[in-house]
């Protein structure tokens, strides 16, 4: 075989087994197919089977659910029904019982009617009787009344009108004894009474306010001073007594000599000259008696400096010098602890002010409010109340006629004729009532705040509480677990009632409940 056949043949061997292998590529492809698509059409019937069978489990579950809660349903109906059953049969129990009571209280009603009835009848037989016999009685005294005034020659009114007589002589006989009784017992009475309150006041006077009114201290260098003081057989302790009205008290207290009067002034005078004399050194009795003119003469003029200052300073002019002078003692005046000066010139600024308020004259109001109480600057020199001295006083250096009835007006000795007048009263009222201007108001004041408190506090679920706006005003705070808000209104009703009954206090006072809830949390 030539080469040339060889290479065809050998070509030839080759495109075939080209052809060949292409054919059985194409084969297997074929069957690796075909056993693909059985295997998932065999997988495909696996799912729907298992579906089917999922399927049949969830409507067999759904139906017992369902059969259960169809149960459950039933016996809870059930349950419902034996109930109301029961309520029912309660009811109609207590409907029964209710109409057996009904029954019988109709019967104890129809009863009593027909007692009633029966007593209604005997009633008006009775009435019938006793009618029939008043009227026998009627007939037989009218017989025994004609017989009577045939027997004693006089009408039945005569005999009253003299009967009537004789009482009246005999009642004012007994009135008029009585009253002479009642007098003598009441002056007795009176007297006893009177001493009575005196000692009681003069036992419950504060030692502090006593020593404040009526003692001064003045401070000496050394001991030695005081044996100056009383002088060679206690001549200069007489004339220095003597001079200035004032009682001198030696006693083992130290480096101090204690002056006692009533009076301010003189206690004043007492002071001051004492006060120069040790300062000077030279004590005898001339001058001693130099020493306590000097004083006077220093303490008139720092009285009248201190009233001018205050009518400067409340812009009233043209003031007599007298009334000036004796405005002026005031500085030296307490009443339960307040400075009159002080006092007269607040009750000036409040009348002023309520003045200036209400369109009234501002300086009128003013004027009678510092002047209000001007004779109390006398009552230690010249007898009668205060009052009368000041008015005396203001009359005789023609003050004006609203200052005159505001004098007398502010302790109600005569009525008030200006309106000016009724603002100096009220303005006095508050200046001597407000806490603290007064040493007995402040007591009063504190003990009834806390008496105030105190009555808040006995409630029940109070936790704690203030009184406010002096004492206008009581703050109660409770607690809100244990009181609720219905009981707030229950709580400030009981409080308002016992402190109405149990204090004495001006205008009203307001109750306040406070229930205060808090809800709180954190956030992390």
């Amino acid at each position: 075989m030539t080469p040339l056949g060889i290479g065809l043949a050998a070509a030839g061997g080759i495109i075939l087994g080209v052809l060949v292998g292409f054919r059985w590529a194409g084969s297997r492809e074929r069957a690796r197919r075909e056993l693909e698509k059985a295997q998932g059409e065999d997988e495909a019937t696996r799912v729907r089977k298992r579906a089917a069978e999922e399927a049949e489990n969830l409507r067999r579950a759904g139906e017992l659910a369902g059969r259960e809660e169809s149960f459950r349903l039933r016996e809870a109906w059930e349950k419902e029904e034996t109930r109301r059953r029961d309520e029912v049969e309660r009811l109609e129990h207590h409907v029964e019982e209710r109409s057996d009571a009904l029954d019988r209280q109709f019967e104890r009603l129809n009863t009593r009617e027909t007692e009633l009835e029966e007593r209604t009848t005997e009633l008006q037989a009775r009435e019938s009787a006793v009618s029939r016999e008043a009227a026998e009685v009627a007939r037989g005294r009218e017989e025994a009344l004609k017989r009577l005034e045939q027997l004693a020659g006089m009408s039945a009114l005569d005999a009253r009108k003299q009967l009537i007589d004789d009482l009246e002589d005999e009642a004012r006989a007994d009135a008029a004894n009585t009253l002479r009784e009642i007098k003598e017992q009441a002056q007795r009475e009176g007297d006893r009474e009177a001493k009575k309150i005196i000692a009681l006041a003069i036992q419950r006077l504060a030692a502090e306010q006593t020593a404040e009114t009526t003692v001064s201290v003045v401070q000496l260098p050394s001991d030695e001073m005081k044996g100056r003081i009383i002088g060679r057989e206690g001549r200069n302790i007489r004339s220095f007594e003597q001079a200035t009205g004032v009682d001198v008290i030696i006693d083992d207290t130290p480096e101090a000599v204690v002056l006692s009067a009533f009076d301010p002034v003189r206690r004043e005078v007492a002071r001051i000259a004492l006060e120069h004399l040790i300062e000077d050194g030279r004590i005898h009795p001339g001058r001693i008696e130099d020493v306590v003119t000097k004083a006077q003469t220093e303490v008139e003029e720092e009285m009248v400096q201190a009233a001018e200052e205050v009518l400067y300073e409340l812009g009233i002019h043209n003031v007599h010098p007298e009334i000036v002078k004796t405005l002026g003692r005031l500085r030296f005046r307490t009443s339960y602890g307040q400075n009159q000066l002080q006092h007269a010139k607040e009750v000036a600024l409040l009348a002023g002010n309520m003045a200036a308020e209400m369109g009234l004259d501002i300086q009128i109001a003013k004027r009678a409010g510092v002047l209000h109480d001007v004779g109390k600057g006398m009552t230690h020199e010249q007898e009668g109340t205060h009052v009368e001295l000041g008015y005396r006083l203001c009359k005789k250096y023609n003050e004006g006629e609203v200052v005159l009835n505001a004098i007398r007006a502010h302790h109600d000795e005569e009525p008030h004729f200006f309106a000016e007048t009724f603002l100096v009263t009220a303005a006095d009222a508050i200046s001597g009532s407000r806490p603290g201007a007064r040493r007995e108001m402040f007591e009063g004041y504190v003990k009834r705040l806390e008496k105030l408190e105190e009555i808040a506090m006995e409630h029940p679920g109070v936790e704690r509480c203030f009184a406010i706006q002096a004492g206008r005003e009581l703050r109660v705070m409770v607690e809100p677990e244990k009181v609720g808000d219905g009981e707030m209104a229950q709580i400030s009703e009981a409080v308002a009632r016992r402190i109405e009954s149990e204090l004495q206090y001006p205008g009203q006072i307001k109750i306040v409940v406070v229930r205060e809830t808090r809800a709180v949390d954190f956030a992390r």
